[in-house]
């Protein structure tokens, strides 16, 4: 949901509670939006997220790890310039908007004083900005004279607050129902809840459309039903009721859930939430799964349009050589030609344009005709017809192999595509990356200070079905590994015809059960490129029939001694 003042509110409740007296330990900069800021409160370390994102804007406490930039940007280093060490006085809501206001005091060996970072969080307008005596010391974004007129974002000017909004304060009760009063005039026949909640949403500010539905129907209740909750008779009407909600509604922390996906969060109990330990707590839940679906997506989407590009581009360099080899292929008639005409070099005359011989070559025999340059004595226009003969040879002899090569490349592209496609999460991606990569479809990622971290592989995919183990790639690069690391009794399965994960069935001799190869053949051919198919086949064989080639492309192997099974893919849990 939208981070509305009433959430804010109480989430800035929440940080002043945890959050006062704590001690700013380190500041980093993740990208260009988001901050993390790690503060020792006395009795824990926490990390406090400030994300000015558009649709992630928010201030709270996380338990996710990100990698901060390789070199901090400017207002990175402002930040740790003049708040390392910063003692945390107050973190509070400005009025009733969607701004956090951090008070922070700030000590150094020669001078102490309080700042105040302010965070905005107003969807694309969303801002961080840090402040002394309401001057500005910088700003997450900046604005200048010619970019706006009314507010500027620079350092060393006074600091504005954003203009207000065209609505009602939730206090204001006597302008909220007057506003009321018009809109049951006109929609006396029509009234519902929902119609009353887009109403509020409209005109009141600080709800979001979600908060405002909940309003609504906390006061319908309250008053017996719709329209008791707009009389003067209510025990408190809803033109009050607003600002007592806003004020005084009780926490109630819940997480949205929908088919096992996070959707939501809120500030009360709503129907499909689960009941969070604090609001925090189910903000950052939210936006964890939010921004690790929508990165996962990006990721995958990049991945896919670079593989896609470059199979274009083999596409057509294999189209041209697919030309040149045609051309290539009317070597024989060029010889033919020469030997006819020499064979036939006292029947022709020097300046003929065209000679019409005897076709020994034919199988029905007849004429042939062959074209001659004038300019030519005969002997020349043989010779002419023998040199681009050898010329077509030549070419054959390279474009054959070459041919054969790119075909085996467009077959890679389409093995990583096909692994690129099948993958679900962030960590099937992570190693695909490093495969394009070294196929110089991607930059190497820039390095921080003090060299990079040393990185677990990533973990095959595992399944048990009967107490045995089945593993199964995530890409070709683990499709080595795996089969690497299987030992030769093992089963190692892979879809027919298709791209698709090399499959394991871990087995310590003795046979293997149908149900079991099934099981891993469901799987097999799930992640491959005949998922969406049906009765695809399926090979599989014991791993010491499967051999790699040397000089072979990651994925790619040969095998023998095989059987063959033909299955609907399906998805098992992992």
């Amino acid at each position: 949901m939208p981070q509305d003042a009433f959430h804010i509110r109480r989430l800035a409740a929440e940080l002043n509670t945890l959050l006062v007296h704590g001690k700013i330990n380190r500041i980093s900069q993740v990208n260009k939006d988001e901050l993390t800021f790690i503060i020792y409160t006395g009795k824990s370390t926490v990390k406090l997220i400030l994300s000015a994102n558009a649709s992630g804007a928010r201030v709270c406490l996380s338990a996710t790890e990100k990698e901060p930039a390789p070199v901090a940007p400017n207002f990175c280093m402002l930040l740790r310039k003049h708040l390392q060490n910063a003692e945390i006085l107050e973190i509070r809501q400005h009025q009733f908007e969607r701004i956090i206001e951090i008070v922070l005091h700030c000590t150094t060996d020669f001078s102490e004083c309080d700042r105040v970072l302010r965070c905005e969080l107003m969807g694309k307008y969303s801002n961080v900005v840090l402040t002394e005596k309401e001057r500005i010391l910088g700003a997450l974004k900046t604005t200048t004279l010619e970019t706006d007129s009314h507010r500027v974002l620079l350092a060393g000017a006074t600091y504005v607050y954003p203009a207000p909004q065209d609505k009602i304060s939730v206090f204001d009760g006597a302008g909220i129902r007057s506003r009321l009063e018009n809109y049951y005039s006109t929609h006396v026949e029509t009234l519902d809840i929902e119609g009353l909640s887009v109403f509020l949403f409209e005109n009141v500010a600080g709800l979001a459309l979600p908060t405002a539905r909940e309003l609504v129907r906390r006061a319908a209740i309250k008053a017996g039903g719709i329209t008791a909750c707009l009389s003067s008779a209510a025990e408190i009407p809803l033109w009050n009721f607003v600002g007592w909600f806003a004020e005084n509604e009780p926490n109630r922390p819940h997480l949205k859930i929908v088919d096992g996906i996070a959707t939501d969060f809120f500030a009360f109990q709503v129907e499909n939430g689960v009941e969070m330990p604090s609001l925090n707590k189910a903000e950052d839940e939210f936006f964890t799964a939010k921004e690790s679906k929508k990165g996962f997506e990006d990721r995958k989407r990049k991945l896919e349009n670079s593989v896609r590009a470059l199979k274009k581009k083999q596409t057509k360099k294999l189209q041209e050589t697919l030309e040149r080899l045609k051309d290539a292929e009317k070597a024989e008639e060029y010889r033919i030609k020469g030997e006819l005409l020499t064979a036939n070099l006292y029947r022709i005359e020097r300046g003929m344009s065209s000679v019409e011989l005897d076709d020994w070559y034919s199988e029905s025999g007849g004429k042939i005709k062959i074209a001659l340059d004038a300019t030519l004595s005969p002997s020349k226009n043989a010779q002419r017809y023998f040199k681009t003969y050898n010329k077509y040879k030549r070419a054959k002899e390279i474009l054959t192999p070459m041919l054969e090569k790119e075909e085996r490349e467009i077959a890679y592209t389409d093995s990583v595509l096909s692994s690129i496609i099948a993958s679900e999460s962030a960590v099937d991606l992570k190693e695909i990356e490093t495969e394009l990569i070294e196929m110089g479809l991607l930059r190497a990622p820039k390095e921080r200070a003090g060299g990079k971290k040393k990185e677990e592989p990533i973990p095959f995919r595992e399944y048990e079905l009967d107490g045995v183990k089945i593993y199964a790639g995530r890409n070709n690069v683990q499709n080595d590994r795996l089969l690497k690391a299987a030992d030769g009794e093992y089963l190692w399965l892979h879809t027919q015809k298709y791209h698709s994960s090399h499959v394991i069935i871990a087995i310590d001799g003795g046979q293997v059960r149908d149900e079991i190869i099934l099981f891993a053949a469901e799987i097999c051919a799930y992640y491959s490129d005949g998922r969406d198919g049906d009765k695809i086949p399926v090979d599989y064989c014991k791993r010491k029939f499967v051999k790699k080639p040397k000089g072979g492309k990651a994925g790619f192997v040969t095998y023998t001694d095989y059987k063959t099974v033909l299955v609907t893919p399906k998805k098992h849990r992992e």
